[in-house]
């Protein structure tokens, strides 16, 4: 994907930091360029190129988190 960007919802986060470990991961994927996350609306939007909904799904996992409906 070429510039790509994708919104997400995230189940789990209840504060800040419940945010800050969720961009921190998704920063590390390959090709992500920019992470915005909202603990209260419990929405993300990813930016970058050549990464995947799995890629960004194994992250928010491995954060301790979901990506939800």
């Amino acid at each position: 994907m070429a510039g790509t960007e994708g919104t997400y919802t995230v189940t789990g986060m209840h504060c800040g930091s419940c945010a800050l470990n969720v961009r921190d991961e998704v920063r590390e994927v390959p090709g992500v360029t920019e992470v915005i996350v909202d603990h209260v609306s419990r929405r993300m939007t990813v930016v970058g190129a050549d990464f995947t909904e799995a890629q960004i799904r194994a992250a928010v996992a491995e954060a301790g988190y979901a990506v939800g409906p």
